[in-house]
């Protein structure tokens, strides 16, 4: 069986806050030969564990990669590296993904006014700039 899992199915499963569900969730990911986690699913579980359960991003990041170690989960992993990286500076998830994805795709430069995504993209590599300093370049 090949699936794409939706954000649900991951949070029955690292949550267990539903025994029912959560069983079948379990059932469901060790039945499969190949799980497809879109960076989507895993931004949007991010944002559940952070802000609704407000877990620590080191506890976000261990639960992350708890789901990428299983043999048959396939991601971006570049998008997925670079959102832990950001998370792990103090970052958001998210972030680092929209702008890995975004070098991949062709984007030279980062932009956002969020000025620490800005700065930890930075920080690791990455070519960012807020857009007001752009502004002044057009």
């Amino acid at each position: 069986m090949r699936i794409t899992v939706d954000t649900n199915i991951l949070a029955r499963v690292l949550l267990d806050d539903d025994p029912r569900q959560s069983a079948v969730a379990r059932a469901i990911l060790e039945a499969a030969d190949l799980i497809v986690v879109p960076v989507s699913v895993l931004c949007e579980l991010v944002w559940i564990m952070r802000r609704g359960l407000r877990l620590t991003a080191r506890d976000v990041a261990a639960a992350l990669e708890s789901v990428l170690a299983i043999d048959a989960v396939v991601t971006d992993s570049f998008a997925v590296d670079a959102g832990l990286a950001m998370l792990r500076a103090g970052g958001d998830f998210a972030d680092g993904c929209v702008a890995a994805q975004g070098a991949v795709a062709g984007g030279d430069i980062f932009v956002s006014f969020d000025t620490t995504a800005v700065e930890l993209w930075r920080s690791q590599g990455g070519r960012s700039a807020d857009p007001n300093s752009l502004l002044a370049q057009i």
